[in-house]
């Protein structure tokens, strides 16, 4: 730092110097206070380049995770939308087996058989009707084919990281689960018997996909679980990274106040040295 001759006034060293001290004071008091007033530590690359650059690719991944965290929210609905219409099934399968287990005692004549098999068709025909009628947003979540039905879903903020719900086979019309509308036959015990298997076996088919839905269910709960937790602690590192400390920056900003305030007066007996001056005429 330069130090004038008080006897010459054409430039004024120490005003000079007490005023860029006092400009630096300024701009750290400007500094302090917008981070109070924004809670950020960085609020410009220049503040910190590299923690800029570390907090913001951290807040893209959290905010990844967050829409990551609807999706998982998103899927286990989907898949409870299956889940009751299978549930449905059930039931009415449940009603159908009584209806069969009824059919298979010779104590029913043919007109008695005759209407349990036209009530065990209507029961097939609603579950058909179930089966191809249930969807999410447009999206048919039982195969018309046979060939089974399954899912991706976007459980990450990362490209790839996904996870797949297989459903399985669950054919609209019944028949994909062994039991077709026109050949559960009742006419005689034999017949009836036979009806009866295969309406187990649809039991059988749908309580394999109800249990298929819950573990996905319970793996996407897991997800969920963690994904939370992994945002929790992207934030916290985040925090550390450009957040302020308020108790820290109220410090700071009462020391930049009283150098202030010595600034200006520094400058302002600065400013009357030249004065001396005029002793000397």
């Amino acid at each position: 730092m330069s130090f004038g001759d008080l006897t010459r006034i054409n430039t004024n060293l120490q005003a000079i110097s007490s005023l860029n001290a006092l400009q630096r004071v300024n701009s750290q008091l400007g500094i302090r206070q917008l981070r109070l007033a924004t809670g950020s530590k960085i609020n410009r690359a220049e503040d910190d380049s590299a923690g800029y650059t570390i907090a913001k690719k951290m807040q893209a991944r959290v905010r990844g995770q967050a829409k990551a965290l609807d999706n998982i929210g998103d899927a286990k609905s989907m898949l409870t939308v299956g889940e009751g219409s299978l549930n449905s099934v059930m039931d009415i399968l449940q009603n159908m087996k009584e209806k069969a287990v009824q059919a298979a005692n010779d104590t029913l004549g043919s007109d008695e058989r005759g209407a349990i098999k036209n009530e065990l068709d209507a029961l097939s025909a609603e579950i058909g009707d179930i089966l191809g009628g249930t969807t999410f947003n447009g999206t048919s979540l039982f195969s018309s084919g046979g060939g089974g039905t399954s899912f991706t879903f976007q459980v990450n903020s990362e490209d790839g990281d996904v996870f797949v719900a297989a459903i399985g086979t669950v054919g609209v019309g019944v028949s994909g689960m062994s039991v077709g509308t026109t050949d559960l036959a009742v006419t005689n015990a034999s017949t009836a018997g036979a009806s009866l298997r295969k309406i187990g076996d649809a039991i059988n088919t749908v309580s394999s996909r109800l249990a298929s839905i819950g573990d996905s269910q319970k793996r996407l709960t897991f997800k969920q679980e963690n994904l939370t937790v992994s945002m929790n602690n992207y934030e916290a590192a985040r925090s550390r990274i450009e957040d302020a400390d308020f108790a820290k920056e109220q410090m700071e900003i009462i020391k930049l106040q009283i150098l202030q305030q010595t600034g200006t007066a520094a400058l302002a007996q600065a400013n009357m040295g030249p004065q001396s001056i005029l002793s000397l005429f």
